[in-house]
């Protein structure tokens, strides 16, 4: 998930050399906010060419890396 941990740390970390790990919380700890979620959604879509659905878009995706790797392989199954 290393071009995911880019993503987040380039866009959404104020220090993008900080601490970041695969199960840092990301929407619980207020790194990413609901617009910058869209964001990440819009780059995971484009670049793993998968689809949220509406419902999808919550923490039970979002709030590691780690569940973001879970989800875009459930997709990539589906």
């Amino acid at each position: 998930m290393e071009p995911v941990e880019h993503f987040i740390r380039k866009n959404f970390l104020a220090d993008p050399d900080g601490d970041l790990s695969n199960s840092t919380p990301l929407l619980s700890s207020g790194i990413i906010d609901s617009i910058s979620a869209l964001e990440l959604v819009e780059f995971l879509e484009q670049n793993y060419q998968i689809e949220f659905k509406p419902h999808e878009v919550d923490r039970e995706n979002l709030n590691t890396i780690d569940l973001i790797g879970e989800f875009i392989e459930r997709k990539r199954t589906q």
